[in-house]
């Protein structure tokens, strides 16, 4: 089910809504709110393919119970641990890269495996990530008490028994466990949460009645995401879709508008999802971690990766990055581990070679940002602004051309035309862009103003939003509601709901990963 789709909007979410506060208001016993929501959750991923929904629930089965081993006084916590760890990356491992090691073994060794066609079950990238950082901190918590406790045996020379880590014999423990993981709003593409985020929101009593400013905040978050979604990113997917469906005959100019196509269609589509996500969840008045802060305005390529998709950036930062020694350790160690990081990320993404070296890239791109930021403080030297922004945003929109091409080949030919080696006729840059805008668009009434199409029009729009305008981050953490906002939730949703109407319904790019 899709947060775009008018069985979502009109149907499932205000049948949860309402169940869940009902629940709160007549029901004395606060299991049964949970459980409405555990079970609507269920059915909200079970509607996009049932057959993995035991997968989803085994999951969640299986990592409580090896959450209660490590919290369990026993000597092998540790080796629970890394039973978790493995058992988490091989699940996710076995439906997201069987097929490509398959495929390059097959190449490599000119074997003849035959490939299992497996299909990634939906969301299962980010609730083993969300599953994988809750063993780790359970693990992190629980050595943390039995140290605090040597301390105070060996100061006041008496057992005393400090608070120790929560207890998972409870239902209640449980039902707490799987709505953390299956809270439908964050369930598909997150933003990735931490258990300590989320659990004391659903036992706070004052989050059990209805909260009407959060549910005005909550519509219009959620207006801002539908627009971002219905109206901009799915319109530029146009261009994006046939300039990498042509990559081979793009002139210098078509390449460079569909690379930053499909750079601004990821960004408003992401953002979008994640907007919508944070104000569904405020509807339970649950808040959500913001995931994005302005990405495209940064000026280093670290400022974009505290700006864009933040949780995962987190995650990387708390279970990769400092494990392997973060900034302690020798700087040529610091730039391996960068690197190694984002190799990471770049496969978490997707199982293929263009993931990979987009990873590559961005990792390379943090060690040179890092070792220039040693040599420019050493020196005094400052970068002018403008000229920080154009170099951060033309990496990354480079980069972003691995991330969308279906092979390494693809990727090739866009960039090939992007530096101008397919020719590049200066006198006849707007000819071309018309040209672009009329073979993907030819079905569209043409204005006989120069780059006045509609399509065009909202590429304009799309950058004054994302360059001019506070964004929904800012938006979100003003916790207040005026005129101006009622009035814009009404205007975006409506525009929202007419384009759900007109267009056929379209996926969110990250459900692919």
């Amino acid at each position: 089910m899709l947060f775009n789709t008018p069985l979502f909007i009109f149907a499932f979410l205000p049948v949860g809504f309402l169940g869940y506060f009902i629940l709160q208001a007549y029901v004395k016993n606060p299991l049964f709110p949970k459980l409405w929501l555990i079970l609507a959750s269920l059915f909200f991923y079970a509607f996009w393919n049932v057959k993995y929904l035991p997968l989803l629930v085994g999951s969640i089965i299986f990592n409580y119970f090896v959450a209660l081993k490590i919290t369990k006084p026993n000597a092998y916590k540790r080796l629970w641990l890394i039973l978790g760890l493995i058992a988490n990356v091989s699940l996710l491992g076995f439906f997201k890269y069987t097929d490509f090691f398959l495929t390059n073994f097959n190449l490599i060794w000119k074997s003849h495996f035959e490939t299992l066609y497996l299909i990634l079950p939906l969301a299962i990238s980010f609730f083993t990530l969300q599953q994988i950082a809750y063993l780790m901190d359970t693990y992190k918590q629980n050595q943390t008490h039995a140290a605090q406790n040597e301390r105070e045996r060996e100061s006041e020379n008496a057992p005393i028994l400090l608070n120790p880590s929560p207890s998972f014999f409870s239902l209640s423990n449980f039902l707490d466990y799987a709505l953390f993981v299956s809270f439908f709003p964050q369930l598909i593409a997150g933003p990735i949460v931490h258990h300590s985020e989320m659990m004391p929101q659903f036992k706070d009593k004052n989050n059990q009645f209805l909260n009407y400013r959060n549910i005005a905040l909550g519509l219009f978050i959620f207006s801002i995401g539908l627009f971002k979604k219905v109206v901009i990113a799915d319109n530029i997917a146009h261009f994006a879709d046939f300039g990498f469906d042509k990559a081979a005959s793009l002139s210098f100019i078509q390449a460079w508008m569909t690379s930053l196509s499909y750079s601004f269609q990821l960004y408003f589509d992401f953002s979008g999802y994640c907007d919508m996500a944070i104000g569904i969840a405020l509807f339970f008045n649950i808040k959500l971690p913001i995931n994005f802060n302005s990405p495209y305005k940064a000026l280093n390529i670290q400022d974009f990766w505290r700006r864009w998709h933040m949780t995962l950036s987190r995650f990387l930062k708390e279970y990769l990055y400092i494990p392997l020694g973060g900034n302690r350790v020798k700087e040529l160690i610091v730039y391996r581990n960068l690197i190694l990081v984002f190799l990471i990320g770049g496969f978490w993404h997707g199982a293929g070679w263009t993931f990979i070296i987009w990873g590559l890239l961005h990792g390379i791109a943090l060690s040179v940002h890092r070792a220039y930021s040693h040599t420019a403080r050493k020196f005094h030297f400052t970068m002018p602004k403008i000229l920080a922004w154009l170099i951060t945003f033309n990496f990354i929109n480079l980069a972003w051309v691995f991330f969308r091409a279906k092979d390494l080949n693809g990727a090739l030919k866009v960039l090939k035309g992007m530096v101008g080696l397919n020719g590049v006729s200066f006198c006849h840059l707007s000819k071309e862009a018309s040209e672009f805008l009329n073979r993907v668009n030819d079905n569209m009434i043409m204005h006989t103003m120069m780059y006045a199409s509609p399509t065009f029009k909202m590429c304009v729009l799309m950058i004054s939003i994302s360059f001019c305008l506070k964004n929904s981050s800012h938006l979100y953490q003003s916790n207040q509601m005026d005129w101006i906002k009622t009035t814009s939730a009404c205007l975006l949703l409506s525009v929202g709901f007419l384009s759900i109407f007109a267009n056929s319904q379209s996926v969110f790019l990250y459900f692919n990963f």
